[in-house]
């Protein structure tokens, strides 16, 4: 199950995830918002990462204008490792390194089929484990 949330300015990046998602037979969890209106980033950043964080999701996908706030919200909650990627190098990284469970695009920063091509990278990467392993254990430990 994979948690979906963005702001107002990610709306239509995420619409467009879901529906990519979907057509690729992914199980979504869709935490909003429902519509351009203009809302608070945080909340909807909070839902998906408590949603993940939970283990009610094995990961979760945040978009707002440039991905910042968004991926900001999410770390904040104990367990989340999210990821502000822009390139197939970061989402890539993002996996086999730092076992991100979460990642955040922005809808002003790229392009829908740029950050469809970037998310597909970072749901077949795996983690390598190893020395990483430690690594991302500390980081669950701050």
């Amino acid at each position: 199950m994979i948690a979906l949330a963005s702001d107002h300015a990610g709306y239509d990046l995420k619409e467009a995830i879901k529906k990519h998602l979907v057509e690729n037979n992914y199980d979504i969890m869709d935490m909003g918002t429902d519509s351009r209106a203009s809302v608070d980033y945080p909340v909807y950043a909070k839902k998906a990462a408590e949603a993940v964080a939970s283990g009610q999701c094995d990961r979760g996908i945040v978009c707002c204008g440039t991905g910042i706030g968004v991926s900001i919200a999410a770390n904040k909650v104990k367990g989340i490792r999210c990821a502000l990627v822009t390139n197939e190098f970061t989402a890539e990284m993002s996996r086999r390194h730092n076992n991100s469970n979460m990642i955040a695009f922005g809808s002003r920063v790229l392009d829908v089929q740029t950050v469809i091509r970037l998310l597909d990278i970072w749901l077949n990467a795996q983690f390598e484990e190893g020395r990483h392993q430690r690594r991302v254990e500390m980081l669950d430990r701050m």
